[in-house]
């Protein structure tokens, strides 16, 4: 299983899906997630237990709630991580939580790939947030094995970055390998 963090309503989801990967991802906004399964001509299964509504359709489970009341339990049968989008979502003072939290949580030896955008935070407030590769490396290297699969200019590829004043961007995507 595949565990998606602040997946609002990514397409991402349907991809993996199309892999064969089941997924649960964690939302906190209901819109977002009532939007998903409805733009995508779903009709969930609802239960709501004490910390989240959970949602179920097609290999697809999302939690709508706070990320910070996963429990192990929530996430026992994980075995990845997508995060393309909750790190760099987060203001620097909520990162170093928000990883341990991960951590946590996430059984032993679980895979991450992980996705970051990494530029001159001066040129644009965020979010999304500069995330740097020595940031990750200081956030994950105690507790994985980090490897740099790719390193890529995209500003071009995302003309709002642009728009908004950003005069480089870097997309950075890590494999992380938690020890067991």
């Amino acid at each position: 299983m595949v565990f998606m963090p602040l997946c609002g309503k990514s397409r991402d989801l349907l991809w993996l899906r199309e892999q064969g990967h089941k997924l649960v991802g964690v939302e906190l906004s209901a819109i977002a997630v009532q939007a998903f399964f409805k733009d995508n001509g779903y009709a969930p299964h609802h239960v709501a237990s004490e910390n989240f509504q959970r949602y179920d359709a097609e290999g697809i489970r999302i939690l709508c709630g706070d990320f910070f009341d996963l429990s192990k339990s929530d996430l026992a049968s994980v075995g990845a991580v997508y995060d393309r989008a909750a790190l760099i979502a987060l203001p620097p003072e909520m990162r170093t939580r928000y990883t341990r939290h991960l951590l946590s949580i996430v059984p032993p030896a679980t895979k991450i790939l992980l996705i970051t955008f990494d530029y001159p935070q001066a040129d644009m407030p965020g979010p999304p947030f500069a995330v740097s590769v020595s940031e990750v490396e200081s956030l994950y290297r105690e507790h994985a094995t980090l490897r740099l699969l790719s390193q890529q200019d995209v500003l071009t590829t995302y003309p709002r970055f642009r728009e908004r004043g950003v005069s480089w961007l870097q997309e950075n995507c890590f494999l992380l390998t938690l020890h067991s």
